[in-house]
């Protein structure tokens, strides 16, 4: 049985401001590198036969802060595609799109539901297929709830209640014969 460790990069100013941030490649804040610090009590990265890491400076940043420094960088790991709606908060983009919810709607010019989660259900698989007994994720508040859903084979929508913290570690195993959370938003 495989253990996935899904860790949700430190604090950026965007994730702290509530924007969204998909392909904008923000640094940490100094919040974020203390957040990211803070990690390297909890996990060791001996403990992990495979790492992976989003193309995304954050992410990466955030693994090497918390002792990974070799991962494997994987592109289906990047953030939601918010296209339009980059650097937009979720009240903004309401401004002009009244209840909008990226779970149900999406967002114009960027990625659709469909395509996020077939992304990482690649991710999934290839957890799965790889034998590993502990693998681990660093990655973004959105495409880790998408992962996660993946792996619990639930629908997208399930997402809006599955919030991350940033710096946050979940791990998701099985319980008997069914895939299961076995830790969130630690």
């Amino acid at each position: 049985m495989t253990l996935l460790y899904m860790v949700r990069h430190g604090e950026t100013a965007w994730s702290k401001s509530g924007q969204h941030t998909s392909i904008t490649d923000l640094e940490l804040t100094e919040r974020g590198v203390a957040q990211a610090e803070s990690l390297r009590s909890r996990l060791d990265p001996s403990d992990f036969e495979l790492v992976l890491c989003s193309p995304r400076q954050r992410a990466q940043r955030t693994a090497r802060l918390a002792g990974f420094e070799n991962f494997e960088v994987e592109e289906d790991l990047a953030e939601w595609y918010y296209g339009d709606f980059e650097g937009m908060t979720s009240e903004q983009i309401r401004a002009d799109h009244h209840g909008w919810r990226i779970w149900f709607n999406g967002c114009p010019n960027g990625e659709s539901a469909d395509q996020v989660r077939a992304r990482l259900t690649r991710v999934v698989s290839r957890v799965r297929a790889s034998g590993a007994e502990k693998a681990i994720c660093f990655a973004h508040g959105h495409a880790l709830r998408v992962l996660a859903l993946a792996w619990l084979d639930f629908p997208l929508i399930f997402g809006q209640s599955f919030p991350l913290e940033v710096a946050s570690l979940s791990i998701l195993g099985r319980e008997k014969e069914s895939a299961a959370v076995i830790r969130w938003n630690s």
